[in-house]
C-alpha cells in the first residue's frame, strides 16, 4: 500500500461522544474568531464529520493508547522523557532500518523519536523534504505507509512515541491541490493566495522579511500556468496555502487524523508562524495562527486524544509563549514548543563566557502553562540564527549588533582564538545578519582539538536537561559527530550548507567504538540522573536567578520536595556558586537535616566559606539529601 486510506468502520463509543459534547462548543467559539460567527457552525459541522469518521476507523490498540493518555496526561512532561531527532535515511537508511536501531535509542533513554520530513516531497530541490507533494504517502526510498505503521507500532511497544513533520504553511507546486489549481479548478485555486498583478504582492512585500534572501528573494512567484502571482514565502516551488478558506482547515484536520490512525503520536507543526496573512505586518504570529491551531488540536482531542501538537515556532521571545497558549488560549494551543531562545543563549554563553545576557533574556519568558512543555535542545537540523533581542542585549550593557556579529565571527571560526568550526549560512548584506551551520561537536571545539570540547558539550546538555521541558538530542551528538566534510558532494545539497551538520550515522564506527570521546557515557549519566529527580518534571516552575559569578548560570526548579539548583559554569576558569544563593534557597548545609547533595555525583559538594566551587565547564544539580531514617 502506497497511500493512507481511511475506511470508517461502523459504530462509535461513549468516550468519543462525551469528548464531542464537552469540546464542540469550544471548537465552534474558536472558529468564530477566524471565520466569523455566521460561518462557524457550518465549519464546525464539517470538522466534526472528519473527527467522527477518523475515530470510527481508529484501530483498537490506538484507542487503548487514547485511554491511557487520558489517564496519564503528563506522560510527555515527566523527567524520564528524553527525545531524539534524526532524518530517517541519515540515521538508518529506511523506516525498517530505524526499527532495527531501537536498541541504540533505548540505551540513551529515549521515549520520543522525531523523524524529520518523511512524507513524499517533490523531486529535488525540495527544501530538505519540506516541499510536500503528497501528505498521504511516504518517500519511496524510505518505505511505504505500511512501513510507517509498522515502525510506529514497534516503537510504541518499546515505549517510544513517534513524531513526524506536518508542513502547514505550504505545499509543493506538484501537490494535487496545486496541480488542480494550475489546471483551472477554481475551488483548488482558492486554496492558495493568487493575484493577477503585482499590486497586492507589492503592498504585502513592503513589510515582509525575506526568509532565504540568498536563493529565494521576495515572497511571490509568477506562475504561467496559474496566470498569477502565487504566495511563496520560502521557495518558488513551495506555495503558501490560504487558511482563510475553511476547506484548507478541513483538509489538514483529515490529514492529521489519518496519520494519527497510523500511530503517529506527535505532530511537529512546521512553519506554523506563517499561516495567516495580514496586510501591513510581517505575516507571522498573527492571532488567527493560535485560533487555528487550537481548532486543530480540539478536533484531535475529540477523535484521537493521544495526539500531541508541537509548534515549530522559531520566533522572537516576545511571540513564543503564545504557541503554548496565553490568556484564554492557555494550555489549548500546542502541547510542546521549541525553546529556541535557550538554544541560542547556550551558544552565546559559551562564546562570551558570560551568563548575564542569557539570564536576563530567559527571565523575560513567563512560565508555560502547567500542562505543556518546552522542547529544549542544544542543536537541531537547522542553522542557528542569533535571535537575541536588542532590548535584552542593551539591558546588560551590550551593543546588540556587535554581539550578534561577534557570535557569527566566533562560530564561523574567524574570531581570533575561536575553537568553533562552523559555516556562515544566509548572509544578509542589508542587515548584516549571518546564521551559522555546524554540528554540535564542531561548534563546541572537538574538530579544532580544543581540550575543553567534551566538557563544553556535556555542559550544554546539562543545561537543556535541567531547564525543564522535553529535552531532545540531535542525531550523532551523542557520539560527537563532526561536520560532514563532503556535504556539498551531493548536487542536491550543494547550495545549502546546513547539510554540513546532517551527516549519515557511521554505524560501523559507532559499533567499533561506541564512545570515542566519553560523550555518550556522560550523556547517559545525565539522562539517568534526570530520571531520578521529580524537580525536573515539566510542570514544575523554572526560575533563572541573577548570577553572582557572571560565568555561572543559575536555574532553580521548584518542587514540593524542595528546590533543585542547577548551576553551570560556562567558562574555562574556576567559578563559584555563592553561599547566599544556597542560603536563600534553604539549601545551606547547616539548615538541612539530611545535608546538601549534588545529584550528578551523588555526594555532598565541597564547600569553601559556604560556597560551591565549579571546575571549568562543570555543572552541579544541588538539592537537599533525603533525611536519614
Amino acid at each position: 500500500m502506497s497511500r493512507i486510506e481511511t475506511e470508517p468502520s461502523p459504530g462509535s463509543d461513549t468516550g468519543f461522544e462525551e469528548r464531542l459534547a464537552a469540546l464542540e462548543p469550544d471548537l465552534r467559539n474558536t472558529l468564530a474568531h477566524v471565520y466569523g460567527p455566521d460561518a462557524a457552525p457550518e465549519v464546525t459541522r464539517a470538522l466534526v464529520e472528519v473527527a467522527r469518521a477518523a475515530h470510527a476507523a481508529r484501530p483498537a490498540d490506538l484507542r487503548a493508547l487514547d485511554a491511557r493518555r487520558l489517564r496519564e496526561p503528563d506522560w510527555f512532561q515527566r523527567p524520564s522523557m528524553v527525545g531524539y531527532a534524526a532524518y530517517a535515511d541519515r540515521f538508518a537508511g529506511t523506516l525498517r532500518g530505524v526499527g532495527e536501531r531501537v536498541a541504540h535509542l533505548q540505551a540513551l533513554g529515549v521515549g520520543y523519536l522525531h523523524l524529520m520530513p518523511l512524507l513524499t516531497p517533490r523531486p529535488a530541490p525540495n527544501d530538505g523534504g519540506y516541499a510536500v507533494m503528497d501528505y498521504r504517502s511516504v518517500r519511496p526510498d524510505l518505505g511505504t505507509v505500511d512501513d510507517l505503521r509498522d515502525l510506529a507500532t514497534a516503537l510504541r511497544g518499546e515505549g517510544i512515541s513517534l513524531c513526524v513533520d506536518l508542513v502547514l504553511n505550504h505545499v509543493a507546486r506538484e501537490h494535487e491541490w496545486a496541480v488542480a489549481a494550475r489546471a483551472g479548478d477554481p475551488g483548488k485555486r482558492a486554496y492558495f493566495h493568487v493575484h493577477p498583478d503585482r499590486e497586492v504582492p507589492d503592498a504585502y512585500e513592503a513589510t515582509l522579511p525575506e526568509v532565504f534572501p540568498d536563493f529565494a528573494p521576495g515572497s511571490f512567484t509568477w506562475d504561467d500556468e496559474l496566470a498569477g502571482w502565487v504566495w511563496t514565502t520560502f521557495n518558488d516551488y513551495q506555495w503558501d496555502v490560504n487558511w482563510s478558506n475553511p476547506e484548507v482547515l478541513r483538509e489538514y484536520a483529515d490529514l492529521i487524523l489519518s496519520l494519527a490512525n497510523l500511530g503517529v503520536e506527535v505532530f511537529r507543526l512546521d512553519a506554523i508562524a506563517f499561516i495567516w496573512k495580514r496586510l501591513g505586518t510581517d505575516c507571522q504570529n498573527q492571532p488567527e495562527v493560535h485560533h487555528l491551531t487550537r481548532a486543530l488540536r480540539t478536533v484531535a482531542r475529540i477523535a484521537a486524544p493521544a495526539v500531541l501538537f508541537k509548534a515549530e515556532a522559531i520566533v522572537g521571545p516576545e511571540h513564543l509563549p503564545a504557541y503554548l497558549g496565553v490568556g484564554e488560549h492557555a494550555g489549548r494551543v500546542s502541547d510542546l514548543a521549541y525553546h529556541n531562545g535557550l538554544m541560542v543563549h547556550v551558544w552565546s554563553m559559551l562564546a562570551s563566557r558570560d551568563a548575564r545576557l542569557a539570564t536576563h533574556a530567559l527571565q523575560q519568558l513567563p512560565q508555560p502553562p502547567s500542562t505543556t512543555a518546552w522542547i529544549t535542545y542544544v542543536r537541531c537540523h537547522d542553522d542557528i540564527g542569533w535571535a537575541i533581542s536588542d532590548e535584552d542585549a542593551r539591558a546588560v550593557g551590550l551593543d546588540p549588533v556587535a554581539h550578534r556579529r561577534f557570535l557569527s565571527d566566533w562560530y564561523s571560526g574567524s574570531f581570533p582564538g575561536s575553537w568553533a568550526r562552523g559555516l556562515v549560512f544566509q548572509h544578509n548584506e542589508q542587515t548584516g545578519d549571518r546564521r551559522i551551520s555546524g554540528s554540535l561537536a564542531s561548534l563546541a571545539g572537538l574538530e579544532a582539538g580544543d581540550p575543553h570540547a567534551v566538557a563544553r558539550i556535556l555542559l550544554a546538555h546539562a543545561v537543556v536537561l535541567s531547564f525543564g521541558g522535553l529535552p531532545v538530542i540531535w542525531m550523532g551528538d551523542e557520539v560527537g559527530l563532526l561536520n560532514d566534510r563532503g556535504w556539498a558532494d551531493d548536487p542536491d545539497h550543494a547550495a545549502d550548507n546546513r547539510w554540513v551538520h546532517r551527516p549519515r550515522m557511521p554505524w560501523a564506527d559507532v559499533e567499533a567504538d561506541p564512545d570515542p570521546h566519553g560523550i555518550a557515557s556522560g550523556l547517559r549519566h545525565l539522562v539517568d540522573v534526570r530520571r531520578s529527580l521529580p524537580h525536573l518534571h515539566a510542570a514544575s516552575p523554572t526560575e533563572v536567578w541573577d548570577p553572582r559569578d557572571p560565568g555561572v548560570l543559575l536555574v532553580v526548579r521548584r518542587h514540593p520536595d524542595g528546590p533543585l539548583l542547577a548551576a553551570a559554569n560556562v567558562t574555562d576558569r574556576e567559578a563559584w556558586v555563592s553561599a547566599d544563593v544556597l542560603l536563600w534557597l534553604g539549601l545551606h548545609p547547616g539548615g538541612l537535616e539530611g545535608g546538601l547533595v549534588d545529584a550528578l555525583t551523588g555526594r555532598a559538594p565541597g564547600l569553601h566559606d559556604g560556597a560551591v566551587r565549579l571546575e571549568p565547564y562543570a555543572s552541579v544539580w544541588l538539592h537537599a539529601a533525603p533525611s536519614p531514617t
